[in-house]
């Protein structure tokens, strides 16, 4: 903030009483004039003052360059120049047209750095250029942009319209204008030109001012629309020579007028020059907030920066020195090499309700030249603020929804700190509930001159959809006619039910509380409603199938050898024996079976369920002519064999145990395969989803229940083997297992 906008603050401030003011528009100085005693302050000195290029044009009288005044009205720059596309008597108010304009400003603009911002053809307006010699390190003025063509040319309506720049070159500039020449008109924070495009009620709305009917104004001005008040802003080499350009101009047509008010006195440099800060807008700062409001006193000016610099210092204002706020001296002294001075506001916390109340400076500064100049700046001290906090209060229906949990302060002055009762320190998180019932979250909000506001935020949740009962029943594994179901309470609406699982006859989907003649295994049930979405799942068991088992007495002799078959099944209600030789007996009875054999062979043993579902044993026997004398067969003596003059190995023979009990009590803590003439043995053990548990080779593997360290769930395995005998010889045998335990 400068000086002139310290005290048009205070204008804004009071605008509101003189409402119905307009203010005035006056044509009677040269442009050179205007330059050289509107816009120019103290200290600095404009040369070579051209208009549209034609220097002796700076020295007339130009309808388009005008001074403007105030005059009490509720426009917010006090005076200064005004630059217009056509006279500059249009911009006196109140708003009684759309399209005002007046024809008198006819100078035709031919400039190619207004052309370069320009959608269309230019045509009438003006453009002054000067030089200066850089005073100071910086240059910073005022303006506000305004012009008829609001709204109908606007966005969303419009695309061709009036364009105006402030072009500046010189040392320390590389811009892409004419000799490196930048924009200063542009917006706030980018290098995009302030235009009716590019300013308005849909874009950049925060510098926009619509005032149809006076909405911003009162009666003050014509125009339909303007800019906030907007600074132009550059950093310069002290004592250089730059050039500025300000120039505004019609584009495609000449009328629906545009002015630019640029604040008189912008083009100035103090030795000192005072600035203020604060948290707050309009320079305002709160009673209590003393560490957020500085007096700034910045050395300007070229070639002084080794001179002890004063300036003296009166206070005027509705607060009252040492009942409002502090003492402070009447005079600050930058010494030898120091280039600022900051003095800290301290406001008092009275407890009163004064409402707004002024501090007033007057600075007076001596210029090098020996000029004495005077600054004036005004801030502001209000009332302890209201500060309060909204926290946020929910509702969810569904226990897998989440939210945001915010606070939302009002008032106070950011920036704010946050302190939750969960220890969460942003302005919001994510919460989940998980579960029916309420939460609160207490929130502390604390702004930065340390002002505090506490607020609750409540998050209910209300979950009504509920899975009251899974339900399964049993399925066989040759056979699927298991079934599930689920029993749901609580919807809101229509639900939508879907049931999947293992099986080739599960489909996709199944929109329906029970899904029958299904396979063993895990089946997943999802119900959502017109708020929430549940899942659930159930294991349909496998019901106990037939189990072929059997054994042979004697299994091994020399031929002749009759054998006896014995049948140690479960769960089967008939069988099948293939005892070789075509010789096949299908019997519903466990009664024991015999033959006699002259060679070694496999028997076939199939029990049958109720439902006719099969399972399969082999039982191998081994007969010997009991005559073989090769030396690696006598390691198998009696049960080798000679055929045809050559030893005959004998085959494998398996069986395996039906139940085994890994509870570490060290009885039956093993899986393991009961074996002859097996040199190797692959072992595989599956549960009843397919999924392997136990795979190994070698002589006799056995499997201790345990899967990645810990013991399998107790239920029924699956299990498979392939013996390989000394001649090399293979048998693949399977059955199941029933682990336990407890």
């Amino acid at each position: 903030m400068n000086i002139r906008k310290a005290i048009l603050s205070f204008a804004a401030l009071t605008a509101s009483i003189s409402a119905f003011g307009q203010i005035t528009v006056t044509n009677t100085q040269t442009v050179q004039d205007l330059i050289e005693n509107v816009l120019i302050g103290s200290g600095v000195t404009a040369t070579n003052i051209t208009v549209n290029g034609s220097a002796p044009a700076a020295t007339m009288i130009q309808p388009s360059a005008s001074y403007f005044n105030q005059n009490g009205s509720a426009f917010p720059i006090a005076d200064g120049l005004l630059l217009t596309t056509g006279a500059g008597n249009v911009a006196i108010g109140p708003n009684t047209s759309g399209n005002e304009s007046n024809p008198l400003g006819t100078l035709l603009v031919a400039d190619p750095d207004m052309d370069a911002i320009s959608l269309a053809n230019l045509t009438n307006g003006i453009v002054i250029e000067f030089d200066f010699v850089a005073t100071g390190n910086q240059l910073e003025f005022n303006y506000i942009f305004g012009s008829e063509e609001y709204h109908e040319f606007a966005p969303p309506n419009g695309g061709v319209n009036d364009v105006f720049g402030f072009f500046l070159s010189g040392a320390g500039l590389a811009g892409p204008y004419s000799n490196g020449a930048v924009n200063i008109a542009t917006i706030p924070g980018t290098t995009t030109p302030v235009s009716i495009n590019n300013v308005n009620l849909v874009t950049n709305q925060a510098y926009f001012l619509d005032n149809v009917g006076g909405l911003a104004y009162g009666t003050a001005i014509e125009y339909d629309g303007t800019t906030t008040t907007l600074t132009a802003f550059s950093e310069l080499i002290c004592g250089e020579t730059y050039h500025i350009k300000l120039g505004i101009a019609n584009a495609m047509d000449q009328g629906w007028d545009s002015g630019v008010f640029i604040e008189g006195g912008s083009f100035t440099t103090n030795p000192v020059a005072f600035t203020f800060n604060s948290y707050a807008e309009n320079d305002i700062i709160s009673e209590g907030c003393s560490q957020f409001g500085n007096l700034i006193f910045t050395r300007q000016g070229c070639g002084n920066e080794n001179d002890s610099l004063i300036a003296y210092i009166t206070y005027g204002g509705t607060s009252i020195m040492g009942t409002d706020y502090d003492i402070l001296p009447d005079s600050v002294v930058l010494p030898p090499g120091t280039d600022t001075v900051i003095w800290q506001i301290n406001p008092f916390e009275d407890g009163l309700i004064e409402g707004i109340e002024s501090i007033e400076l007057t600075i007076m500064s001596i210029m090098i030249n020996g000029d004495t100049i005077y600054s004036y700046g005004t801030f502001y001290i209000n009332d302890v603020p209201d500060f309060d906090v909204t926290a946020s209060d929910i509702s969810l229906f569904c226990i897998t929804d989440s939210t945001d949990v915010f606070a939302v302060p009002d008032g106070g002055f950011p920036p704010y700190t946050y302190s939750w009762s969960n220890g969460e320190t942003d302005s919001l998180f994510n919460f989940m509930p998980g579960v029916n019932g309420s939460t609160d979250f207490i929130v502390t909000v604390t702004d930065v001159c340390g002002y505090e506001a506490i607020d609750t935020a409540t998050i209910v949740m209300n979950q009504t959809l509920a899975i009251d009962t899974m339900l399964s029943y049993p399925s066989s594994i040759c056979d699927p006619n298991g079934a599930v179901s689920a029993f749901v309470s609580g919807q809101t609406g229509v639900p939508f039910y879907n049931w999947s699982g293992p099986g080739a006859n599960s489909p996709n989907f199944v929109d329906a509380t029970v899904f029958q003649d299904i396979p063993p295994g895990w089946y997943y049930f999802t119900v959502s409603d017109d708020v929430c979405e549940l899942e659930d799942s159930i294991m349909v068991d496998v019901e106990p199938g037939a189990i072929a088992a059997g054994s042979a007495s004697p299994n091994y002799g020399c031929a002749p050898l009759t054998v006896t078959f014995s049948n140690s099944s479960q769960n089967a209600v008939s069988y099948q024996w293939d005892l070789g030789g075509g010789n096949i007996i299908n019997t519903n009875s466990t009664n024991s079976v015999s033959e006699t054999y002259i060679n070694s062979a496999v028997i076939t043993l199939i029990a049958f369920d109720a439902l006719d579902c099969p399972d399969t044993t082999y039982i191998s026997i081994v007969v010997d002519p009991c005559g073989c004398t090769d030396p690696l067969a006598l390691n198998y003596n009696p049960i080798a064999t000679i055929e045809d003059g050559s030893c005959v190995y004998p085959l494998p023979i398996v069986d395996a145990p039906n139940v085994f009990t890994p509870n570490g009590d060290g009885e039956n803590d093993l899986f393991q395969l009961n074996h002859q003439f097996a040199v190797e043995i692959e072992l595989v053990v599956l549960n009843r989803w397919g999924n392997v548990m136990y795979e190994s080779t070698g002589p006799n593997p056995a499997w201790d229940g345990k899967v990645k360290g810990n013991v399998a769930s107790d239920g029924t395995y699956f299990y498979k083997y392939l013996a390989r005998g000394a001649g090399g010889d293979e048998i693949t045998g399977h059955g199941f297992v029933q682990l336990i335990t407890d």
